[in-house]
């Protein structure tokens, strides 16, 4: 094994990450393409160094900077305008274009009407939306499958009807090499005879003042003088024709941030907005005054309103109703916007067994009861003969999977994994829901390998699908604090982008209460939901709060009942495409597990017969299949049986079980009716409140609260 692998077991992901300038300089973050360097010559060249710090980034991560607090302004896609909702714009600055760009294309060997696959350049989340509104304006609404993958694959990859959006530095590199190279500046112009807007310098409101623009407006004036100069320099450093480059950089590139600019801006955010893809955006100026919220923001009944009824929600959007909504009327908006999803009533549930193989673990996860470092003498993994009897006693329940996850064991190579796979594969008709992306992680590294490759080979030895575990939450500055071995959130999502571009479904979680806040869980929520857009490979969304047990480096942070269900109603309404919300009765309890069914879940999740990881803690909650369905049929749904796809095993089933709670002396089916009848508005808040203050759900509270000292952490 190389040293450097070795050294990356236990490594410190996170040692770049900064939070605060040490001279007390404002953090700007600028993209690092040709485009964009006549706006950030006169900062690179030391204007204003004693005011401001300027860092490159490419487009994904100056977005991730700017949504975690890592910086306070920067020169970003204008998608993350959009989706933060709360930006002021640099007036006069843009990255734009009035025609041909040259540098945001489709290339392919046929027309975009006859492409069955595009592959994307997802480093910029603007150019992929654009291409997804040309791609439906000229294919009659229809769009092709969509894949991500890096740029030097795209251009290696495109052929026959695979075609490739190409973006910045490499879209000028190909130029002539394919036989159909659709330009998407001028297909924008074609569709609307108005300019394109790919980026505006953005900042927090209040962070810049009238000598900041001052300052960002000097940068670019010098850039625009020294044209020339940016144009030899690029080609001494990245090769080509200097002349080439100016060309594009005084023809193809606009700069100007005008009233016709602004008009194509307010365009695309328009026409993004109505197919989904973008929430509605206010674009709003330093300096000058907000302007009038839209309609559906007018009020927070307004927002539950728009958010209940599909809408696409901005970062502001959720951090007001994560905030201000009350949290009953937070569950009745998610509770409708279930009904929309799931109209038939059917709430879900998966026979699988938890089996987690080792409990030697390297990361050393402050939170953590579960694992055992190397050599402990309480360190384990478990053998064939073991694994056999569990899985065995599975397959008699009615199981249908196996979810099979442990720690990051230094002993066991890929090779291990693949033998276990295929044993389990041949021996038992089981289905295998196996590691996460942190373990597989901890395979790349110790195998030297791509993410790519090892997940082919995982899945070539048996691996159906991989659960979302070890996510926490998917903000650096969180997982800095908690888990500083583990993969960055980037690296997660990456993880998670391959085994969707590998064909494999994957869920989605979220541990929060220990060193997050509302602002970290709602960027968590926006990620999954970014690259949800993307690929459509999430089947479900999981979140539990953090279970704290004494002994553990970790302290909870915001905990508890009502938490968890203002949690999972907000996620409902985020998440507006992932199909599936699972209610966590695990680490919440029977009864709170079960109201969840009305804060926006649809899914009962697992019989869990046996779990280590939140057990290890203390947490002891357990429920069989037909406990499960008592439950469900309790809250007047009906209830099937699934797979991991969500595929239904069972028909679905609508009486209560024989000697169910719902069969009796109370009617569950009149509290849902009357529950279902309920909105959120001022004159029926109280109603809302009757129902949550009913019998059942006061025992359920009771005897949640009754558990709260029985906290831990899982993995998901």
């Amino acid at each position: 094994m190389k040293d450097s692998v070795k050294k990356g077991l236990v490594q410190n992901r996170y040692k770049g990450l900064r939070q605060v300038d040490a001279g007390g300089r404002l953090r700007l973050v600028g993209v690092s393409y040709l485009n964009a360097q006549p706006i950030l010559h006169g900062l690179l060249s030391g204007l204003a160094e004693d005011r401001m710090q300027l860092q490159l980034a490419e487009p994904a991560e100056l977005s991730r900077r700017l949504f975690e607090d890592e910086a306070d302004a920067g020169l970003a896609p204008v998608a993350a305008l959009a989706n933060h909702g709360g930006l002021e714009v640099v007036p006069d600055v843009a990255i734009g274009c009035d025609g041909p760009v040259r540098s945001v294309k489709i290339v392919g060997d046929v027309p975009i009407e006859e492409m069955e696959e595009i592959l994307l350049d997802a480093s910029s989340r603007t150019s992929v939306v654009l291409a997804r509104l040309i791609a439906r304006e000229r294919r009659g609404g229809d769009e092709p499958r969509y894949c991500a993958r890096p740029a030097e694959e795209i251009v290696e990859r495109v052929g026959g009807r695979v075609g490739g959006l190409l973006i910045g530095d490499v879209a000028l590199e190909v130029e002539g090499r394919f036989e159909y190279d659709l330009d998407l500046g001028q297909a924008w112009k074609e569709l609307t005879g108005l300019p394109f807007v790919f980026a505006v310098w953005v900042a927090r409101p209040g962070v810049l003042d009238a000598r900041d623009v001052l300052l960002l407006h000097g940068s670019l004036e010098a850039g625009l003088s020294d044209r020339a100069k940016i144009a030899q320099a690029w080609a001494r450093g990245h090769g080509g024709d200097a002349g080439d480059y100016q060309r594009y950089l005084t023809e193809s590139i606009r700069y100007p941030l005008d009233a016709r600019a602004i008009e194509g801006l307010r365009e695309f955010f328009r026409r993004a907005a109505e197919a989904k893809l973008f929430p509605p955006t206010e674009v709003r100026f330093v300096g000058q005054p907000a302007p009038e919220a839209s309609p559906h923001r007018a009020s927070i009944d307004n927002l539950l309103d728009y958010a209940a009824d599909g809408g696409r929600l901005s970062y502001e959007d959720a951090m007001r109703l994560g905030a201000e909504a009350p949290v009953h009327e937070l569950g009745l908006a998610a509770d409708q916007r279930r009904k929309s999803l799931h109209p038939d009533e059917v709430v879900t549930y998966i026979v699988d067994r938890n089996i987690n193989y080792t409990n030697v673990c390297t990361t050393s996860c402050r939170f953590c009861a579960f694992y055992r470092p190397v050599g402990h003498g309480e360190g384990y993994v478990l053998t064939r003969d073991e694994l056999a009897q569990k899985i065995q006693e599975t397959v008699d329940a009615g199981g249908v999977q196996i979810l099979l996850q442990g720690g990051l064991n230094p002993a066991l190579h890929l090779e291990w994994y693949e033998d276990t796979f295929r044993w389990m594969k041949e021996t038992f008709p089981i289905k295998l829901h196996a590691l996460s992306p942190e373990e597989i992680w901890h395979l790349v590294r110790i195998e030297d390998l791509s993410v790519e490759e090892v997940l082919r080979r995982l899945a070539a030895a048996g691996m159906d699908s991989l659960p979302g575990g070890g996510a926490e939450v998917l903000t650096d500055r969180v997982r800095a604090k908690i888990a500083k071995a583990k993969c960055t959130s980037a690296e997660w999502l990456e993880v998670m982008r391959v085994a969707h571009r590998v064909g494999m479904k994957t869920t989605a979680t979220m541990m929060f209460g220990t060193a997050d806040t509302l602002s970290d869980r709602v960027i968590h929520m926006l990620k999954v939901r970014d690259l949800q857009d993307e690929t459509g490979g999430f089947t479900a969304f999981i979140s539990w709060d953090y279970q704290h047990e004494q002994g553990t480096k970790q302290i909870a942070g915001e905990t508890g009942t009502m938490l968890y269900l203002r949690t999972q109603a907000l996620s409902r309404l985020v998440l507006d495409n992932v199909a599936n919300i699972q209610t966590s009765w695990v680490t919440q309890g029977p009864g709170i597990g079960q109201l969840g069914l009305r804060y926006g879940a649809n899914d009962m999740g697992s019989t869990m017969f046996e779990e280590n990881v939140v057990s290890s803690a203390g947490t002891v909650f357990g429920m069989d299949a037909h406990q499960i369905e008592r439950h469900v049929h309790a809250s007047g749904f009906k209830v099937a049986r699934r797979n991991m796809r969500y595929e239904l095993l069972t028909e679905p089933t609508e009486d209560a079980c024989e000697g169910s709670p719902a069969a009796g002396s109370s009617s569950a089916t009149g509290r849902h009716h009357r529950f279902r009848a309920v909105r959120w508005s001022s004159t029926t808040r109280s109603a809302s409140s009757r129902w949550v203050q009913g019998r059942s759900c006061g025992r359920s509270m009771r005897r949640r609260a009754g558990s709260a000292t029985r906290r831990c952490s899982r993995r998901g």
